[in-house]
């Protein structure tokens, strides 16, 4: 988006999509509950601008984050939004690497996590469970690995949602989806205070990979067991936003849930 300012922009995307805050808790929450012990070291993929690990590892004196993305102007942004917020200790703690989610790495870590759908962007089974296999090996042995995801048939329609913020309008729009091999396009547009529209300011080309699908990859990639998160309901047609363990999802019209797959 040539028109826009960077800065803007990634304060309009995190303002609409992230909480990085709720994520970090999530999943310290879920690792404690299951191994007993706080999780310390991160690696965050796909990870923008490194906000989750920054706040991963403003936690303790011990957390320590790796934010690993293959685009250097989030990362650019992360360290002056992110990294320069936090005290001299804590960003010691925080690396961020400029590189290919799917090479292997010369360090293992508690957790890995790969949010905001970025991982849709492998479209072939094969290279999915290549990325899958790599998280497990970079894994110590009480690794989690921690996904979103969205589904549910309104997601496959040509269609837009709206959501309003102060000063801000987000647009969320399915531009495409093909059923035969479930690539679709989406599109984030923002309209400012001022009532200009800015269109496409971010573009995703993907797969709608769906939560059976992705759950028999992790097994084959090597993770002994995967948990599905799904969402509750706030008793007006809507999600609560708490994610609790299930087996058992409302076939709601859209939905947006977590996957946790166990070393």
């Amino acid at each position: 988006m040539k028109d826009l300012d960077i800065k803007l922009k990634y304060d309009w995307y995190e303002r609409s999509v992230q909480n990085p805050e709720s994520e970090v808790d999530f999943m310290r929450l879920w690792f404690k509950k299951i191994h007993g012990r706080f999780p310390t070291t991160l690696r965050e993929d796909f990870c923008g601008t490194g906000a989750i690990s920054c706040d991963w590892a403003r936690r303790t004196s011990e957390s320590q984050a790796f934010a690993v993305d293959l685009d250097p102007e989030p990362i650019a942004e992360g360290k002056s939004r992110h990294l320069s917020k936090l005290t001299p200790k804590a960003r010691q703690r925080v690396k961020f690497l400029e590189a290919n989610v799917l090479d292997k790495r010369d360090f293992k870590v508690d957790v890995v996590c790969a949010f905001n759908f970025s991982y849709f962007i492998f479209k072939n089974r094969s290279t999915l469970l290549e990325y899958f296999k790599t998280v497990r090996d970079g894994m110590g042995k009480q690794g989690m690995f921690f996904l979103d995801l969205f589904g549910g048939p309104e997601s496959q329609k040509i269609v837009t949602d709206t959501k309003k913020l102060k000063g801000l309008t987000y647009y969320w729009e399915c531009q495409s989806f093909n059923p035969i091999n479930s690539e679709c396009t989406f599109a984030i547009h923002f309209r400012d205070a001022k009532g200009k529209k800015h269109e496409n300011v971010f573009t995703y080309e993907w797969r709608l990979w769906t939560i059976v699908e992705l759950r028999e990859l992790l097994s084959e990639a090597g993770f002994s067991r995967s948990m599905v998160f799904w969402e509750g309901d706030d008793d007006e047609g809507g999600g609560n936003g708490e994610f609790l363990p299930s087996e058992i999802g409302e076939n709601c019209d859209a939905w947006v849930a977590y996957i946790a797959a166990l070393v």
